[in-house]
């Protein structure tokens, strides 16, 4: 059974690649869609910089993302929160 190492507050996603976080050089974050609503989660390289890949998460869902530790994250509302994790076990 995998275990969740939680490394950071939870915090709601920004809304724009101008302000959008790497949680502070996370790896992996876990994402939790608060509303009903499906939401687009965005990744990008830097803060205003070029997307990686982007996808939709349903709503009232969670998510494990895995990224680059430089890599940023926005979502399309401040309904979608996440936490930097780890990994134990």
């Amino acid at each position: 059974m995998a275990r969740t190492l939680l490394l950071g507050d939870e915090i709601a996603l920004p809304v724009n690649t101008g302000t959008a976080t790497s949680f502070s050089s996370a790896t992996v974050v876990r994402l939790v869609n608060t509303s009903g609503n499906p939401q687009v989660v965005t990744v990008v390289e830097t803060q205003s910089g070029s997307g990686i890949g982007s996808f939709t998460m349903l709503g009232s869902t969670t998510e494990l993302l895995e990224k680059n530790a430089s890599y940023c994250v926005f979502a399309s509302s401040a309904n979608v929160k996440g936490t930097k994790v780890g990994f134990t076990g």
